[in-house]
C-alpha cells in the first residue's frame, strides 16, 4: 500500500473513532430505509398492494417515487413483506 494512501486510512479509522465517541460529529449520515416498494410488491398492481398493506394509492406512490419514506409500523411491515411476503400476508389478513 503507497504511503499516502496508508495515511488516509489511518486517519479515517481515527476520525471513525471520534465520532463513535462523541467527540465528532459525522459529516453525513446514511440512513438505510426500507426496501423500495415496487420492488416488494411483485405481481401486484398498485391498487392491489395498497389495499393489502391498508395505504391509500397515493401513498404508494410517492414511497415507490421516493417523495416520502414509510416510517415506523409502516417501514417494518415492507421489511417482513420483503423478506417473508407468503407469511406476511397470511398475518395481515387471519381472521
Amino acid at each position: 500500500m503507497k504511503p499516502a494512501m496508508y495515511e488516509q486510512l489511518v486517519n479515517s479509522v481515527r476520525e471513525a473513532g471520534s465520532i463513535l465517541r462523541g467527540e465528532k460529529r459525522p459529516s453525513r449520515r446514511v440512513v438505510i430505509g426500507a426496501p423500495g416498494m415496487r420492488a416488494i410488491r411483485t405481481k401486484l398492481s398498485q391498487s392491489e398492494f395498497a389495499h393489502l398493506i391498508g395505504v391509500s394509492i397515493k401513498t404508494l406512490q410517492y414511497w415507490q417515487h421516493d417523495r416520502r419514506r414509510p416510517t415506523g409500523p409502516a417501514a417494518a411491515l415492507s421489511k417482513i413483506i420483503a423478506r417473508e411476503p407468503q407469511l406476511a400476508v397470511q398475518a395481515i389478513h387471519r381472521r
